[in-house]
């Protein structure tokens, strides 16, 4: 079973997010039968086979072993992977394009370059998985509070300089045999409502912006 699975193909994004279907792919983090299945989530065994015969088409579960129990066999499945994840490929025809208004302040240009990398990456582990090899990547998840807006921008200004001069030290247009990466650096708030502060107020973050904008 892959930790992750990147999901390509329009019909099986469609396939998962069934909600009886992802009820069932949850469950088979652990192998069952359509009986087991049934049993586990309070549904018809007639209906389970039926989802996991179309969950098996579009390669989400996969047989993990058959019982020979008298002149039944059981047919046991599991899950391909632990957790899925739909590529904006399956929806070519809309998927986010960042090229189209490249702005560092935009969130929707965040999101659109976070789309491409599910999109490269997912890409990327499809082609390893079939040919039994490992993805070369790196990735840093670091969380930051700023105690103002100014010192938000700040930090994001030194740390456009400090990737812009790496690039530019390592970047090789004619190395012989040399391979192109992507280099993609995010900087977002990480959503918090507290439950005691009605939603129309804002995060402390929102309202320091606001004071710096209309300052008294």
């Amino acid at each position: 079973m892959l930790d992750v699975a990147v999901i390509e193909e329009p019909a099986a994004a469609e396939a998962s997010l069934d909600p009886t279907r992802s009820r069932i792919l949850a469950a088979l983090a652990e192998p069952g039968s359509a009986a087991m299945l049934a049993g586990r989530l309070g549904l018809p065994r007639q209906k389970v086979n039926y989802h996991l015969k179309e969950l098996e088409r579009h390669g989400l579960v996969e047989l993990a072993e058959e019982r020979r129990k008298g002149n039944v066999t059981e047919r046991v499945y599991r899950a391909t992977a632990a957790s899925y994840v739909i590529s904006p490929s399956a929806l070519a025809a809309v998927r986010p394009d960042p090229s189209r208004s490249p702005d560092q302040l935009s969130a929707r240009w965040l999101l659109a370059l976070g789309a491409r990398l599910v999109q490269e990456v997912g890409t990327l582990l499809t082609g390893a998985a079939r040919a039994r090899r490992r993805v070369a990547t790196f990735g840093v998840d670091a969380e930051v509070r700023f105690a103002s807006a100014a010192d938000r921008t700040a930090f994001a200004e030194e740390l456009a300089q400090a990737v812009t001069g790496l690039v530019s030290r390592y970047h090789d247009e004619f190395a012989p045999g040399g391979r192109s990466h992507r280099v993609v650096v995010g900087l977002h708030q990480i959503p918090q409502i507290p439950a005691e502060r009605p939603a129309t107020e804002g995060t402390p973050e929102q309202a320091s912006d606001a004071r710096q904008e209309n300052p008294r």
